[in-house]
């Protein structure tokens, strides 16, 4: 009994896809909780804005670039991640603050902006 390639890449798909949301709600939820919860004071904005201007940029590239490999059916990844940011900030910092709003838009432009360019990039080289 043999296996369908497509039936295969298909598995892989969805591993793939489960593997980066599970990284996504690490990243975005998990580690802003470690940040109020366990980092107290002034190390704790200093937590904080390194998540928001190092790791959640960082983060929103690296998964758009993953999306980039794959548009058809990847193309939510950078939206996920952009909608589990500020569920996580809205919980866990303050819920009446809309300049989370703002990292949000620039999270999502910065994982699509990749995404597309990784899309340009593989089709060129292909």
């Amino acid at each position: 009994m043999s296996v369908n390639r497509k039936e295969v890449m298909v598995g892989d798909r969805k591993k793939n896809m489960i593997f980066s949301l599970a990284v996504s709600a690490i990243v975005m939820l998990a580690l802003p909780w470690f940040a109020v919860t366990f980092v107290k004071s002034d190390a704790g904005m200093a937590a904080c804005l390194l998540l928001f201007f190092v790791v959640n940029p960082l983060y929103s590239v690296s998964i758009g670039i993953f999306a980039g490999k794959d548009v058809r059916h990847l193309w939510s990844f950078p939206v996920v991640s952009t909608a589990l940011f500020l569920v996580g900030a809205w919980i866990f910092f303050d819920i009446e603050e809309m300049a989370f709003l703002l990292y949000a838009t620039v999270y999502l432009a910065l994982g699509v902006v990749a995404m597309l360019i990784s899309m340009f990039v593989r089709k060129k080289v292909e």
